[in-house]
């Protein structure tokens, strides 16, 4: 036999099966990005054979990997089946922490929230606050009836920037001791999921994205807005994140303070609208919520201190509307879920510091941002995973 021909021979079992596998995925991304079909519509809409789809269907559907979900009664012919991806192929874990609150959520390959907890953030160490996650993410898991092996990747928000070389998180101002080195990887083990860490205000911003306002937008930036000042920028689907994974963190910006020279952050927060508040004339235990239900109660002082902080959101929106020409700009984070007492005076600011019209709206998903832009940056890798490790099995 010639060399040439031993060599086809060996191969060919290897290219059958990759075909094969492109085959399967073609077919799951097509059910899943464009909704349940039956075989004859993923032919005509693939180009591959009905018996190529048939066979791949079925490798699907052994695997996990699809099920059927109804029947189409066709005007002619025989009743099609329809089938779509199976959402409880595998599942993701989504992490949301904050110096107030850690939010951490299950959810299934269709991005479904089967279980959730918010809890209270009263960690004084990062030791503490990193048992925190790990326990509430085991039993939130452990009440989800999803088994722990299923749960194939994880992604948690966090303030600051993740350094990858150092292997911790940087800036992370209002979380004292959370740049330790070793806490993620320590998290990792003790989950026994894959982990990946990402900044608050970039997984928000996808979160708008995916699930929210920004759906659709060409490019769009979101300000969030709470115990620190951030912001992400997604650029036709994808975020921007710039050469060090710092783009966005406006907070650093210089700002002029009234005795010395501040930071962004110190003049567009949650404790500057407390702190323009007391100015202003209010007194005891204020919190920028109090200050917002005050001045919707007509409180002058605390609607001084919103129209403040109005004016102060306005000049960041004409910077980001500066140098990136957004389509549109979205306000979120705790401060920014008062942004209906907050988007007249940064539109009208707005309107007197720059010529350009950026369009300016709240966040639909509020607090809830970072955590699902945490679910749907878990599902971009927990898809893939979860199709080798069946389509391996099968």
């Amino acid at each position: 036999m010639p060399a040439s021909d031993a060599v086809d021979q060996q191969e060919q079992p290897w290219n059958r099966r990759r075909l094969r596998s492109a085959n399967e995925r073609l077919l799951l991304d097509r059910l899943r990005t464009g909704g349940a079909a039956s075989r004859a519509q993923l032919a005509r809409e693939t180009g591959l054979s009905k018996p190529t789809v048939s066979s791949a269907l079925a490798a699907l559907a052994a695997a996990g990997l699809v099920h059927e979900v109804g029947t189409l009664a066709p005007e002619r012919g025989r009743t099609a089946v329809l089938y779509a991806p199976d959402p409880a192929a595998g599942h993701v874990l989504g992490i949301d922490v904050g110096r107030s609150w850690l939010r951490v959520a299950v959810a299934d390959l269709d991005g479904t929230v089967v279980a959730r907890s918010d809890v209270r953030n009263r960690a004084r160490s990062s030791a503490a606050m990193a048992d925190l996650v790990v326990t509430t993410a085991r039993q939130m898991v452990g009440g989800s009836g999803v088994a722990p092996d299923e749960v194939v990747h994880a992604v948690v928000g966090t303030p600051g920037a993740y350094d990858e070389k150092q292997r911790r998180v940087r800036y992370a101002m209002h979380l004292p001791g959370w740049g330790r080195a070793g806490l993620f990887d320590r998290m990792r083990e003790e989950l026994g999921v894959p982990l990946e860490v990402h900044n608050d205000a970039n997984l928000a911003a996808l979160g708008e994205y995916t699930y929210g306002v920004g759906a659709g937008s060409r490019l769009f930036a979101y300000i969030l807005i709470g115990t620190g000042l951030g912001m992400g920028v997604v650029s036709e689907g994808r975020l921007f994140t710039g050469a060090h994974g710092l783009a966005g963190e406006i907070g650093f910006l210089p700002w002029p303070g009234q005795q010395k020279p501040e930071r962004l952050e110190d003049a567009v927060s949650g404790e500057a609208v407390v702190e323009a508040a007391r100015r202003y004339g209010m007194s005891g235990q204020l919190t920028a919520k109090a200050v917002f239900d005050a001045a919707r109660h007509g409180n002058d002082a605390a609607v001084k201190a919103v129209q403040l902080e109005g004016e102060r959101i306005a000049h960041t929106v004409a910077a980001a509307a500066a140098v990136l020409d957004p389509d549109l700009v979205v306000l979120g984070g705790g401060v920014g879920h008062s942004v209906d007492l907050l988007l007249h005076p940064v539109r009208d600011n707005l309107r007197a510091l720059t010529p350009l019209r950026t369009k300016v709206v709240p966040s639909r998903l509020g607090e809830d941002a970072v955590l699902l832009g945490a679910v749907a940056t878990a599902l971009g890798t927990a898809r893939d995973v979860v199709f080798d490790r069946r389509s391996a099995a099968s």
